[in-house]
């Protein structure tokens, strides 16, 4: 099977990244009517009563800024993987095109890289958050992600790969 062009593998993986994309707004549509039914649970909590809750959501729920803060977290998580995988979508539409070294390749390339960067520095934030807010209770595991970091630096290179090919392909189209 090709790589490349239409019926290829890359067209295969553009169709699911469609799928995900729209999945994303959904879930992006979700957390915003969680917030907004969250802070009007933090305006009336009496509206809460008739709801079996256990004893580790009821807690959550006396604390609305907590409940808060933890759905737009998510809310921002999810608009970050939603930029991801718009950028991977037009990426995989040039390589369906048959043309993987396009220039704006290089800068889609590169907002995925601090995209990426910027959802782990703000899970470190949400941990410390979460530990300064809610001490005592079960946090999960902290500390510094060579995977996520490791991530990062290989969108970066492969930027200045695509970059050094869009070069490449310009001086080609030059020559006679």
């Amino acid at each position: 099977m090709r790589a490349l062009g239409p019926g290829s593998v890359s067209s295969f993986l553009k169709t699911i990244l469609d799928v995900v994309f729209y999945a994303l707004w959904v879930g992006l549509g979700v957390s915003g009517l969680l917030l907004f039914a969250a802070l009007l649970l933090s305006f009336n909590p009496d509206l809460i009563g008739d709801i079996a809750l256990s004893a580790g959501e009821s807690e959550l729920l006396a604390k609305p800024p907590v409940l808060l803060g933890a759905i737009l977290a998510v809310g921002l998580y999810l608009a970050g993987v939603l930029v991801i995988v718009a950028r991977l979508r037009q990426i995989f539409a040039t390589l369906t095109a048959g043309d993987p070294f396009h220039p704006d390749n290089v800068r889609r390339l590169r907002v995925i890289g601090l995209t990426l960067a910027a959802l782990e520095l703000g899970r470190y934030g949400f941990q410390i958050l979460s530990a300064w807010l809610l001490p005592g209770r079960n946090q999960v595991e902290s500390g510094l992600s060579l995977t996520a970091w490791f991530s990062v630096l290989v969108v970066f290179v492969l930027a200045e790969v695509f970059r050094e090919g869009a070069r490449l392909r310009r001086e080609a189209e030059l020559t006679i």
